[in-house]
């Protein structure tokens, strides 16, 4: 079964305070915010890291030219409650 816990846009909105957050300025500039991936290939499911990077290796290609790739990993690094899920900086949590 697939992660359906939302997108990273949802993730983002939700899980800052009102006004201009660390989240929005990277929001603002991700490649993956206007992606036209299925939300579903952001979030990797095999606990296997080889397998989990192939199931998102979509979501990857897009991180890799993303000109906020080190600070969206930076900030899944500090709120890890929401970085231990999907892609974010190019990476998965394993």
């Amino acid at each position: 079964m697939r992660n359906t816990t939302g997108t990273w846009r949802d993730h983002a909105s939700s899980a800052q305070p009102a006004g201009r957050s660390p989240w929005e300025g990277v929001a603002s500039k991700a490649r993956c915010a206007d992606s036209v991936l299925d939300p579903d290939e952001w979030f990797p499911v095999s606990p296997r890291p080889e397998i989990a990077r192939r199931e998102a290796a979509a979501a990857i290609s897009i991180c890799m030219a993303c000109p906020v790739r080190a600070q969206c990993l930076e900030l899944s690094l500090r709120h890890w409650d929401i970085g231990k899920h999907g892609v974010w900086g190019g990476l998965i949590a394993a």
